[in-house]
């Protein structure tokens, strides 16, 4: 290489983390040290658990996934230490942030060139995951990608310049042409025929479509053995355990074929897997999905010269055209049979296959890929501007963002037990005699999965929460009359009364947070049978805040199921039901819903916002800015400070505005509807709104005196015209969380992306 390229860094996962990113990238870090010895690489991995990985030497400093002060600490380190050139791994699921963007946030700060390799491109990327792209394809001097597919899409679906596309394929370890019977007796598979597959194990990968092609198979070919090397994947075993592969075991055991069938249920080693491979007479890929543009296992096997049976996924699609392989329709176990008859009784055959693809994969060897790698990193070099260029950056944000508190849930732990969160407290001690409600517990779950994806907490901790609140709401279900029960006492008795329809309301918005975001399949699972059954016995509602929570919970469900027409449809009669209500009520002085404003106020043109903005609506989306800045104006002292609207009666129309009790839940609902306006106009204006009711918490109120307990973590229930409530109920303490939990994640995308914020 260069005389001028001293220093190079991997970004990326690394082993032992057990994934195919960290094996990529150990490999090509590895290799090019041993073929590159004088010069001086560094690893900066991500680590995505709380008790990290026992990383080797070569890794000097580590991302925190979701952290997004580790990223800008890396990007100091690596300038710092005048690294030359940055070698990026990039997938989506792997870095933090919204759709990953914490990596751009490390980027920006670069001097140096960034080369990334790309493992995966998707066809239809959500508007996040697209802005995210666009911004990394822009930070990057060369992206490589393994595939023409990749190719093909990138400029499909990205404004790309092609002179930065480098097309390398995925390195191979580097292995003889030996007969496969070489390594069988050592596997206890001698005189058998094998069919192999490796792995992380995961239900897209199809295992049992193989397992139920096998029955005729062994039946014709009793020698046949079917080997499926690999531990179960780490974030799949984290939420389900060994569920798939004791799905598959009993699958084994239904189909008559568990002596033919032999699981390895561990992640091996690369000399390990070299032996597997090679003793393989047919490897198989049964993926399910046709859009993956890079398969490691395909690569490994083809490289390594086996014959090759594959469902037609972009990457096997195109590695074994022309004969090269053996392509059967995705999840076909028919198809998979006779393919696996044909190459069995086809020895001919199946040893050209298995030259051919060794011959062929020459050239996907590991020395061969790092001499195009090197290649690629002297010209970013050399094409670099000695004066560094402008990263898509903008003025400093550090002078305009505020600094926020850490979030801190101890109060909200210390209000919670087995059951959920207690309605009311005493100071900041649960308060038993009150009981619980849904309604706390819906927005303690509504903070539970907004949590989960910033991921500045404990997971665990936040899965446990999560659990008991979802539980709750799951529980105040009433079948008999679907609908919402409310209050339940200390001693598990729910209290009789009328359901409440707002109480109904919050609830389906908070199952549908944890459709539309949650990762816990078991969450997501349970919230759709709920929310089916809750949806449909809301139709004759007639409380105006019960529809908002119902579109936000429509708006939430839909982030996931975009497709659903029937929610859809529900979406437009209940955003139409709530704009109708506006237009018969609205005039140049009170530009409102009603002709008076109670509480959760912003609620309602929040949710006209988001739902307009769903449905392509301008209307329905100008009628929600027009109430909300209507809103904001009257919430807003001679002062500037934010001055909610009193609790202590309803402020009529041509009435005077009541000043106190102000609420929390006021604070927060304006906070999180100012967002949702700063989202859809982009305009600054409705961001610095948002920040500037947050100080309402802090002493940006009338007296002048904090509501939030930085000791307790909790957040006094209430500012009165004298002094505060001291008291730290669920209601105060979650919408000072939910406050803080939304602008961390609008600034964390804000400092990610340095997102142009407007006017």
């Amino acid at each position: 290489m260069s005389s001028n390229i001293k220093k190079i860094a991997f970004i990326g996962n690394y082993l032992p983390r057990r994934c195919g990113i960290a094996i990529f990238t150990s490999d090509l870090c590895e290799t090019f040290a041993v073929l590159n010895p004088d010069i001086q690489l560094f690893v900066i991995p991500v680590t995505d658990t709380k008790e990290g990985y026992d990383y080797p030497e070569r890794v000097r400093f580590e991302i925190k996934e979701q952290d997004i002060v580790s990223y800008k600490a890396a990007a100091d380190f690596l300038n710092l230490n005048n690294v030359d050139v940055v070698c990026l791994q990039h997938e989506f699921g792997i870095y933090g942030g919204d759709a990953g963007s914490y990596i751009l946030t490390l980027l920006r700060q670069l001097k140096m060139p960034i080369v990334t390799t790309l493992h995966t491109v998707l066809q239809n990327p959500s508007a996040r995951q697209k802005r995210v792209m666009d911004d990394l394809i822009e930070l990057s001097d060369h992206v490589v990608v393994m595939t023409q597919k990749s190719i093909d899409i990138l400029k499909a679906a990205h404004k790309i310049n092609e002179a930065k596309i480098v097309l390398i394929p995925h390195g191979i370890p580097d292995v003889s042409f030996i007969d496969p019977n070489f390594y069988k007796d050592q596997y206890g598979v001698e005189g058998k025929t094998a069919l192999l597959t490796f792995g992380l194990l995961a239900p897209h990968k199809g295992i049992e479509v193989v397992l139920r092609a096998l029955p005729k198979v062994i039946q014709k070919y009793p020698d046949t053995v079917y080997i499926v090397v690999g531990a179960t994947h780490p974030n799949l075993l984290r939420y389900e355990g060994e569920k798939y592969r004791l799905f598959l075991q009993r699958l084994c055991d239904e189909l008559g074929i568990s002596r033919n069938v032999i699981f390895h249920n561990r992640f091996v080693s690369l000399e390990e897997l070299k032996e597997l491979l090679v003793l393989a007479d047919i490897y198989i890929t049964p993926y399910l999905q046709e859009a993956q543009v890079v398969s490691g296992t395909l690569a490994y096997s083809f490289g390594v010269g086996n014959a090759v049976i594959s469902t037609p996924y972009w990457h096997a699609a195109e590695l074994l055209s022309d004969g090269k392989g053996v392509l059967v329709p995705f999840n076909d176990s028919q198809a998979m049979e006779q393919a696996i008859l044909r190459l069995i009784g086809n020895e001919n055959q199946r040893n050209a296959m298995r030259k051919n693809a060794y011959l062929l994969g020459r050239e996907m060897i590991w020395s061969n890929v790092i001499l195009k790698y090197a290649s690629i990193f002297e010209k970013s070099m050399l094409n670099r501007s000695p004066v560094m260029r402008n990263k898509i950056t903008m003025h400093s944000l550090e002078q305009v963002l505020p600094v926020l508190p850490e979030i801190k849930l101890d109060h909200l732990i210390r209000m919670t037990d087995s059951i959920g969160v207690f309605q009311h407290a005493m100071f900041n001690v649960p308060n038993f005699s009150e009981g619980y409600c849904t309604d706390d517990n819906a927005r303690a779950l509504i903070l539970a999965v907004m949590l989960e994806n910033l991921g500045a907490v404990d997971l665990l901790t936040i899965d446990d929460l999560a659990s008991r609140y979802l539980g709750f709401v799951r529980y105040s279900w009433d079948p008999a009359v679907e609908r919402f029960r409310n209050f339940l006492t200390f001693q598990r008795n729910w209290k009789k009364e009328i359901p409440s329809e707002d109480s109904h309301g919050r609830a389906l918005w908070a199952i549908g947070i944890c459709i539309g975001q949650s990762k816990n399949e078991g969450f997501v699972q349970m919230s759709v049978e709920l929310f089916e059954k809750a949806i449909s016995s809301s139709s004759a509602f007639t409380s105006p805040r019960a529809w908002a929570f119902i579109l936000l919970g429509i708006h939430e469900y839909l982030q996931r199921f975009r497709g659903d027409r029937l929610i859809r449809n529900r979406l437009q009669t209940v955003a139409t039901r709530l704009y109708d209500l506006y237009k018969a009520n609205t005039s140049k002085e009170w530009p409102w819903f009603e002709s008076s404003l109670t509480y959760c106020g912003a609620k309602l043109p929040h949710a006209l916002l988001a739902s307009g903005h769903d449905l392509d609506d301008e209307a329905m989306v100008k009628a929600g800015i027009d109430a909300l800045s209507w809103l904001v104006k009257i919430q807003t002292s001679i002062h500037g400070h934010f001055q909610p609207v009193g609790s202590d009666n309803a402020y009529q129309r041509g009435g005077i505005k009541p000043a106190f009790d102000q609420q929390p839940v006021e604070a927060y609902s304006t906070i999180s509807a100012c967002l949702e306006a700063y989202r859809v106009t982009k305009n600054r204006a409705w961001y610095d709104e948002a920040a500037k009711v947050f100080q309402w918490f802090l002493g940006g109120n009338d007296l002048g005196i904090p509501l939030y307990d930085p000791i307790t973590g909790g957040c006094c229930d209430g500012l009165h015209i004298d002094r505060v409530n001291r008291n730290q109920g669920a209601e105060s303490t979650l919408s000072f969380l939910l406050s803080l939990t939304e602008l961390t994640d609008m600034v964390n995308i804000m400092e990610s992306l340095k997102e142009p914020l407007g006017e």
